[in-house]
């Protein structure tokens, strides 16, 4: 395993409007990242359309326009990219967490829990198994949103006195009233299962006029927290994951070996 830099970007959506967030990402916050100067592009929910439940007119499949634009992306800026879109695979339609590189796809995770109050359940289906994948020798951990309220589907179980991944990452659009929530939350999912934990959120009004401030964050695996993005402005953060305060934790205090 090596330190993994990761580069958090926190954005305003346009509603709706693929392309206008595709020039948006480009000139405002890719512009700002150097090739091979992180490891991982993490960006907030539904990155290409807004949290919209017009499924019909925003869906894509796999090889689509947004995943042959992250592609791009990922092959020019030498690093993997992280996001959710709205993805219709067979007859169903999907809230799917993809990690893009400039090799295709290496990994993807569906939203497990699908927020009722905006009536995500009535237009989405739930995936049913957590993702982890591996990169540079981190075993991280796909969720998404409203996931982050259900700490069982999320727990870092213990197998052999190893823990099953180092970093929880949660990408959202999740609203500026419930704010508090939020950072209390990725806090809580640090602590307990002693792994570092990223929120990624999005900023400005959408098209249900519902205000997102951002707050996006890095937890470490002691609860301290390493970045809390500043409310309500857009910004692209590089931070470099330390190796070393997971095996200090492990061996200091490792409370993940007596787990349920």
């Amino acid at each position: 395993m090596q330190d993994l830099k990761v580069a958090l970007i926190q954005t305003n959506q346009f509603w709706e409007n693929k392309e206008a967030n595709f020039d948006h990402l480009e000139k405002v916050h890719f512009s700002k990242i150097k090739p091979s100067e992180c490891d991982l592009i993490l960006l907030p929910e539904m990155f290409n359309t807004s949290f919209s439940m017009n499924v019909e007119a925003l869906y894509e499949n796999m090889s689509g326009q947004s995943i042959n634009w992250l592609k791009k992306w990922a092959a020019k800026l030498d690093c993997q990219i992280g996001a959710s879109l709205i993805i219709k695979d067979g007859n169903n339609f999907y809230n799917r967490f993809v990690i893009v590189s400039k090799n295709g796809f290496e990994a993807f995770y569906d939203k497990r829990h699908l927020f009722r109050m905006a009536n995500e359940n009535e237009f989405f289906t739930a995936g049913n198994k957590p993702v982890i994948y591996q990169l540079k020798g981190w075993k991280i951990m796909l969720q998404i949103c409203y996931d982050l309220r259900f700490p069982v589907f999320s727990r870092n179980k213990t197998i052999n006195c190893d823990k099953s991944y180092d970093l929880l990452v949660y990408l959202a659009n999740w609203p500026e009233k419930r704010a508090n929530i939020w950072s209390v939350l990725l806090q809580a999912r640090a602590i307990e299962n002693q792994a570092y934990c990223i929120g990624i959120n999005r900023v400005g009004i959408d098209g249900k006029h519902i205000t997102y401030s951002g707050d996006s964050a890095i937890i470490d695996p002691w609860g301290i927290t390493e970045f809390l993005a500043t409310k309500n402005v857009e910004l692209v953060k590089i931070l470099t994951l330390s190796e070393s305060k997971l095996t200090d934790i492990e061996k200091q205090f490792p409370a993940y070996r007596d787990a349920d």
